[in-house]
């Protein structure tokens, strides 16, 4: 048993360390992205003959707090009205249908080409929607922006001149957070997804390698859309699995990382968790899907291939990251019992190079939008901390969604609650579309939070601290997501 259980330990480190490098490798292209000029062929938008006709895609479900917003939003947009199409999908069950018809028929007035989809059927969800607005869509270039995104006047005028290379299919931009302060929960969300948008989208971009349209703040060419297979609903991630098959057909993808498409972070854990299941669990069903195709396809680099595997496998890391946590408790009796192994203990410790390498790629991220004075760097250590323990806290929750995705288990596309909430004396929690209830998933976490508290007992027990700042961060993180989901 204990041979298999430190088999297993290692093996974990290994895939740990080798996920690593390639995010490593992405930081080195992010390096290099920003030391080259782009010198992309651009439309001139100045030119009334080079100003290609726009559909913009407003995919709703249930948005009653955000949709005014929204649309107030993109009646600002900067683009000809007469090249511009506003349509509004909304598959709402709520009072939200009648507050949508009233605010078209006001920007109807005021000269918008805007329309009103609704449909009595939630068929393909997202992706259904999507499809069924394509039929009837009359722009050349279709933008998708979800109910909390909010583009800048400018937005249109800065991303649809790329499209002069026949051969982009999407442009995507760079999300920004409205409320990233309101909260620790947010202020999360934001490390993360600031490190994806700035290292990980323009890393790929550079290395030619695959990247995603991001289900929202992105433009597609519909001709793309239409030649890679049209949106499909099998998957929770609709976005990602259209991005992987027009890629597949040699389409390019352009990422704009100085592009910011502000937007609305979650601000209570079960949305949170909501929005982390359906991305999860969809990147798994994305690799069941799809890796095996461009493992196949000779036109891919090596690089691609390699990339594009740790890409589609990001979420299943919570897995590994799982495994390496229950296993460390006895690995941590396996060694005080057994001395004679401590050249092997002390072999495992090359892998701490992973802790350092991420430490660096976040940092850059951080650096992007934070600075680098020593104060900014002291708030990234905490940040860097505190991030890692919660991520590890939800490591459950998304290895069951994860495990989901491979299996082929179909569910719902949960959507994510929005809240139109920036302001930390605001009160969310009378939002109608949250739900509470006791799961057996939070008794498996409460479990796991006390038994990382045995592992930290442990340390003291036998005298071995080796392991106890990773104990203390399971400890911390699974405690922050038992407590908050309590307090829902």
């Amino acid at each position: 048993m204990a041979v298999a259980i430190l088999i297993l330990y290692s093996l974990a480190l290994l895939i740990i360390f080798i996920y690593s490098l390639s995010q490593l490798q992405l930081l080195l292209n992010y390096l290099k992205a920003k030391k080259q000029p782009d010198i992309s062929a651009r439309f001139d938008l100045s030119d009334p003959l080079q100003i290609p006709m726009v559909t913009i895609q407003l995919p709703l479900y249930n948005e009653l707090y955000v949709v005014e917003r929204l649309l107030d939003n993109i009646a600002e947009i900067d683009y000809p009205k007469n090249r511009l199409e506003i349509q509004v999908l909304d598959d709402s069950t709520d009072e939200s249908v009648a507050l949508i018809a009233s605010k078209i028929s006001e920007l109807q007035k005021l000269g918008f080409d805007i329309q009103h989809f609704h449909r009595e059927a939630r068929t393909g969800f997202k992706a259904g929607a999507l499809k069924e607005g394509l039929k009837s869509a009359k722009g050349q270039f279709i933008a998708i922006f979800d109910s909390d995104f909010l583009p800048k006047k400018d937005w249109l005028l800065q991303t649809v001149p790329y499209f002069k290379n026949p051969q982009i299919g999407v442009v995507q931009t760079r999300w920004a957070h409205i409320n990233r302060d309101y909260s620790w929960l947010t202020k999360i969300q934001a490390f993360a997804l600031d490190f994806h948008f700035i290292l990980e989208q323009t890393g790929r971009n550079f290395g030619r390698h695959f990247i995603n349209f991001n289900g929202t703040a992105g433009i597609w060419r519909k001709e793309c859309i239409l030649d890679a297979g049209n949106w499909s609903g099998d998957t929770l991630t609709e976005d990602l699995d259209l991005s992987y098959r027009a890629q597949l057909k040699n389409w390019k993808f352009k990422y704009l990382e100085y592009v910011e498409t502000p937007a609305e972070l979650p601000v209570a854990i079960s949305a949170a968790k909501s929005q982390q299941f359906r991305w999860n669990k969809g990147a798994a069903e994305n690799f069941r899907k799809n890796y095996w195709k461009l493992l196949t396809d000779r036109s891919a680099s090596f690089s691609t291939k390699f990339h594009g595997f740790f890409h589609l496998l990001n979420s299943s890391m919570f897995l590994i990251v799982l495994l390496l946590a229950v296993l460390s408790v006895p690995v941590l009796y396996i060694k005080n019992q057994n001395p004679q192994l401590v050249w092997y203990f002390n072999w495992l410790g090359v892998f701490l190079l992973s802790t350092i390498i991420f430490f660096f790629c976040y940092y850059v991220a951080w650096k992007k939008i934070h600075g680098g004075s020593f104060r900014s760097f002291l708030k990234f250590i905490g940040m860097f901390f505190s991030y890692f323990s919660v991520v590890m806290g939800f490591s459950l929750h998304n290895s069951i969604a994860v495990l989901e995705g491979h299996l082929g288990k179909k569910s719902e596309f949960i959507r994510t609650p929005k809240f139109n909430i920036n302001r930390t004396n605001q009160n969310w929690k009378t939002n109608k579309y949250l739900t509470q209830a006791l799961s057996p998933q939070l008794i498996m976490e409460l479990g796991l939070w006390l038994y990382f508290g045995f592992g930290l007992y442990s340390a003291f027990l036998l005298k071995d601290f080796s392991l106890a700042i990773f104990h203390f961060m399971l400890f911390l993180g699974f405690g922050f997501v038992v407590f908050k989901t309590i307090r829902t």
